[in-house]
């Protein structure tokens, strides 16, 4: 029975620390809209054409790599090397601004 209420006791403790560190957490919106300006002027800039369409299929609209392959009538592997390329390209271009 005393097992119970510390368990209980102890999620109440995880929950209040967890909020804690919420409240006094730094305000880095700024910085996350700013690399978020970024990105997207990288993705436009720095990508290739398929880059961009492959990226907006797998991270915008949340498509697999299989479904992309399927619509785009390429390999998964092309599908994933080029996201990899992209991914490569934009923390190329996106590392000194993190």
């Amino acid at each position: 029975m005393n097992q119970i209420s510390l368990d209980a006791k102890g999620g109440q403790f995880l929950a209040d620390l967890a909020s804690w560190q919420r409240e006094s957490a730094p305000d880095n919106s700024a910085d996350l809209e700013r690399l978020r300006r970024n990105l997207r002027f990288a993705r436009q800039q720095v990508l290739t054409k398929r880059q961009q369409q492959m990226l907006e299929l797998y991270y915008d609209q949340g498509l697999t790599m299989g479904q992309i392959a399927a619509k785009l009538h390429l390999n998964r592997s092309t599908v994933c090397r080029t996201l990899q390329r992209a991914r490569e390209r934009l923390y190329a271009c996106l590392r000194y601004t993190l």
